[in-house]
């Protein structure tokens, strides 16, 4: 089922759309006939926590059409316990103290799609509300991301975000896994083979399905190939508006853990796997568009960079330190923050700098000039980051803020501007943030801040094999 929304690009449609009709109940009734005149017989239904899982249940056309109608219960414990379903000790917005209630879910029609690897499967993502059920809840990430792309509409702007992940596949099942506890794993494919049309190649009954397989699911796969590193690979999503590109780089990452999983395959996001390999990358474009027009493009530019643009990467690269635990959410994500892994160490700017935060490509082209924010690794939470770097650069705006000195070279490390370096670095520079609170919102980063305490809390108290090998027997 492809999803109402369009990329700009014209593309065949996929499965079913729902039918126009006048109020929300006939719309309701006309869509679900549809579903089931098509041999739809259940629907999965969720949405996404601050870790980026997806959290969601199966349930039944009829729940499905109730839903629809009227919103559904959902346990608030979604937002009450980390990536491994343990509680937080700390957290306010829900705990034992509220007795873990149901937080009303709200699902957006928009997001309707096939799931193609289950038939007569339909899906669709929701928004969580607060108690009133009248605004979003303050530890929703998709409703985050809509905040902050209201504040970018209100101001005349239209976001246009595309995303790139890198990944590595394993020969690994869920249960192999655990088993060599993820230790000692066979990747897909063997040796350095970046842009390597003989792996790709030699995997091309995988790449059809993920290919086919994200088409048919409304993800639009610009590019996929290898990368530098065995079975690491590279997909680029296609440009689209904030919210929906956010929703298909989330369910990208859920949808390749399910179509590797039927080739006997598992497939990492992690920031770094290998301390001997270059991490993953998660690389965010984008643009902002104002009346059908590039509004990064100025053709009475020297560079072809409007004034608007420079402001937006101004704002990104003053508030980088103190927004990096956002965009940079395991303790994970730090190990790639070191040099010669394609990593940015400092918050810089340069063209066609791939040394730098903020990559400027293509100034020149009315259609494509843009920036590519790669501070960002394959671990990010997608509606989180790109609602920071989204907000920090509309401040930048709001603030008219000068574009500091281009970064010629290796943007270098170090010195005023170096990007934290660990998780409890830069979860203490959010915490002291008051610019982060008036973009974000002050309960959210409150109750993000809690979470990565409680995610430093969890490392620290961890005895790791490294430490093992180490001290072992030499201690």
């Amino acid at each position: 089922m492809a999803s109402s929304r369009k990329s700009g690009r014209s593309r065949r449609s996929r499965g079913v759309r729902p039918h126009v009709s006048t109020g929300r109940d006939d719309k309701v009734s006309a869509l679900l006939a549809q579903l089931e005149e098509e041999g739809v017989t259940r629907a999965k239904i969720g949405g996404f926590d601050v870790d980026g899982v997806l959290r969601g249940k199966y349930v039944s056309l009829a729940k499905l059409r109730s839903a629809l109608s009227k919103g559904f219960g959902f346990c608030d414990v979604i937002f009450g316990w980390d990536s491994a379903d343990v509680l937080y000790d700390n957290a306010k917005v829900t705990g034992w103290h509220t007795g873990y209630p149901d937080v009303q879910a709200v699902l957006d029609p928009t997001t309707l799609r096939r799931v193609p690897w289950e038939p007569g499967v339909v899906a669709m993502l929701c928004d969580f509300r607060d108690g009133s059920g009248a605004v979003g809840h303050p530890a929703c990430p998709r409703s985050l991301l809509k905040h902050v792309v209201q504040s970018c509409e209100s101001k005349g702007f239209q976001p246009k975000v595309g995303v790139e992940f890198e990944f590595f596949l394993f020969q690994e099942t869920r249960d192999s896994l655990r088993s060599k506890n993820f230790s000692g794993l066979t990747p897909l494919d063997g040796g350095m083979f970046g842009y390597s049309w003989v792996r790709s190649g030699q995997d091309s009954a995988l790449m059809r399905d993920i290919m086919e397989g994200m088409a048919d699911f409304d993800i639009e796969i610009e590019g996929l190939h290898t990368e530098t590193g065995p079975g690491v690979y590279e997909v680029a999503i296609a440009a689209d508006s904030a919210v929906a590109v956010a929703d298909k780089a989330a369910l990208f990452k859920t949808a390749m853990k399910q179509i590797v999983h039927r080739h006997g395959l598992s497939v990492t996001f992690m920031a770094k796997f290998s301390e001997a390999l270059p991490g993953c990358s998660g690389h965010l474009h984008q643009s902002l568009w104002q009346d059908g027009k590039n509004a990064f493009h100025d053709p009475k530019s020297a560079q072809g960079m409007s004034a608007l643009m420079k402001q937006y990467i101004a704002g990104q690269l003053q508030l980088a330190q103190e927004l990096t635990a956002l965009y940079s959410p395991t303790i994970n994500s730090y190990k790639r923050y070191v040099p010669g892994v394609w990593a940015p160490l400092v918050a810089a700017w340069g063209l066609e700098n791939r040394t730098c935060t903020v990559r400027v490509i293509a100034p020149n082209d009315p259609k494509a000039a843009r920036i590519e924010y790669r501070q960002t690794a394959a671990d990010i939470n997608p509606y989180i980051a790109i609602a920071t770097s989204l907000g920090a650069g509309l401040w930048g705006i709001e603030k008219k803020l000068s574009l500091p000195a281009e970064s010629k070279g290796d943007a270098g490390e170090g010195g005023p501007m170096a990007i934290p370096r660990t998780l409890h670095e830069a979860t203490a520079l959010l915490a002291k943030s008051k610019v982060a609170r008036q973009i974000l919102g002050a309960e959210f980063v409150d109750h993000y801040v809690r979470t990565r305490e409680w995610e430093i809390r969890q490392f620290d108290r961890a005895v790791t094999d490294w430490e093992r090998q180490r001290y072992f027997e030499a201690i």
